[in-house]
């Protein structure tokens, strides 16, 4: 019997390619997506079909509303910036598009659903090469959140540990899209810009856009993104 595994999925380009990688590393996987206040139901719409393409065993989807609190262009009324920075710019600082301990909130829901069902592994698709310099996409992140679950939870004590994987943490952005290819993964399906319009299409100017438009140039492979 596969091992299962409970992977993100954002409906972006990175955890698309995680959940395929998933697959291929033989898991069940059950595909775990949250409505978190962010601007638009692109993404989930996205993550539907995803999950549905890649071969997840199940995908739940869970409302938290990390809008109420604020503190970011994602979920508040506020314009996204900065746009338009160059490669070299964009993993300077914390940019506005930060959701306060967003990746610590959704590491946690994927946790207790693991740990529901017996599994023992996550997936997550960051990345600390190719990024937006979120802090909470990087490696030592992800390394203290695996220490956590092994003394937050009942199986961790009882010495099931949990693993956390990032298959795509030290991979550049063309690597990923080619990876993705590799497998098999739809790309043309993936949302990554931080703005879409009401009609899903990207805004081509935003951090997310650069960095997924470079990465398609550099790997060579035509960008099936529908930008405004």
């Amino acid at each position: 019997m596969a091992p299962k595994a409970v992977v993100l999925v954002s409906g972006g380009l990175d955890s698309a390619v995680t959940a395929a990688e998933a697959v291929a590393r033989g898991f069940e996987v059950h595909a775990l997506s949250v409505h978190y206040g962010q601007r638009h139901d692109a993404e989930i719409e996205a993550a539907r079909a995803i999950a549905a393409s890649v071969g997840c065993a199940t995908h739940r989807e869970i409302s938290v509303d990390l809008a109420s609190f604020g503190g970011s262009s994602l979920t508040d009324p506020l314009e996204v910036l900065p746009l338009d920075r160059p490669a070299e710019a964009i993993s300077r600082g914390i940019p506005s598009t930060y959701v306060p301990a967003r990746n610590t909130v959704l590491l946690s829901l994927a946790l207790s659903l693991a740990e529901a069902l017996g599994a023992r592994d996550l997936f997550l698709g960051v990345n600390s090469v190719d990024f937006s310099g979120y802090p909470d996409c990087r490696p030592a992140f992800l390394e203290a959140f695996e220490r956590l679950a092994s003394v937050a939870t009942k199986a961790g004590v009882e010495g099931e540990p949990f693993r956390v994987h990032a298959p795509l943490v030290l991979l550049r952005k063309s690597e990923i899209v080619l990876r993705g290819r590799e497998l098999g993964v739809d790309l043309a399906l993936t949302r990554s810009c931080y703005d879409l319009d009401r009609a899903g299409r990207a805004c081509g100017h935003c951090d997310s856009c650069g960095i997924r438009r470079r990465g398609f140039e550099e790997a060579g492979v035509p960008d099936p993104t529908d930008y405004q």
